[in-house]
């Protein structure tokens, strides 16, 4: 025959018999659906015989588990407020660990969004390095360009665009021959052979009589 402790006297059966099968090691929901006692009673219960704990007033909730007031929304802010105060230690339990999981998480969201916001002023700090980089580059490019424009040697201007027909340039390069000037037999006639051409060609000015 297998010894039950005593219970108390203030016990009623149902309480007896929880007791009794939460110390031969029955899950909290085979003594609930053994005794009918809700999970709050049966919590309640607990803590008075098993742990050792004062059992809470009906009118007078304790809170023996400090929460932490999160920014949260109201309806949950209320929420967790009732819970917290509840007379059940397991319900007040649940409390205390909702209110830690919110604020680890808010936390590590704080924690993200300032990763976030450091990665952010780097990409921004390398985009403005990057322009500071390229606009020396830009003025050394336009620098050389500007120097090879300037020294580059000035073309020989030849008869091409003088406005002159074939035959013309013909006779000019005839004329040069004839007179010392190197041109040659076809393509470009230098300006210096073509006004001393035209210098020798103009007519004498008539004198009034």
């Amino acid at each position: 025959m297998t010894n039950t402790p005593a219970a108390a006297p203030s016990l009623s059966a149902f309480e007896a018999m929880a007791i009794s099968m939460h110390n031969n090691g029955d899950t909290e929901q085979a003594i609930r659906e053994a005794t009918g006692l809700s999970e709050a009673e049966l919590s309640d219960l607990l803590a008075d015989q098993v742990l050792g704990l004062p059992r809470a007033a009906a009118d007078a909730p304790a809170i023996d588990v400090p929460v932490v007031p999160l920014a949260v929304a109201n309806e949950i802010q209320e929420l967790l407020d009732w819970v917290a105060a509840h007379p059940a230690a397991g319900v007040r339990s649940r409390a205390a660990r909702i209110t830690a999981d919110l604020s680890e998480l808010t936390d590590r969201r704080e924690s993200e969004a300032a990763q976030r916001e450091a990665e952010e002023k780097v990409a921004k700090a390398k985009a403005e390095l990057e322009k500071a980089q390229e606009e020396p580059r830009t003025v050394k490019a336009g620098t050389r360009t500007t120097t090879a424009a300037a020294t580059a040697p000035t073309p020989i201007r030849t008869g091409l665009g003088s406005g002159r027909t074939r035959e013309e340039l013909a006779a000019i390069r005839t004329w040069a021959c004839a007179h010392g000037h190197q041109v040659a037999d076809a393509g470009m006639v230098r300006k210096a052979v073509l006004e001393a051409y035209d210098a020798a060609h103009q007519a004498p000015v008539r004198k009034a009589g």
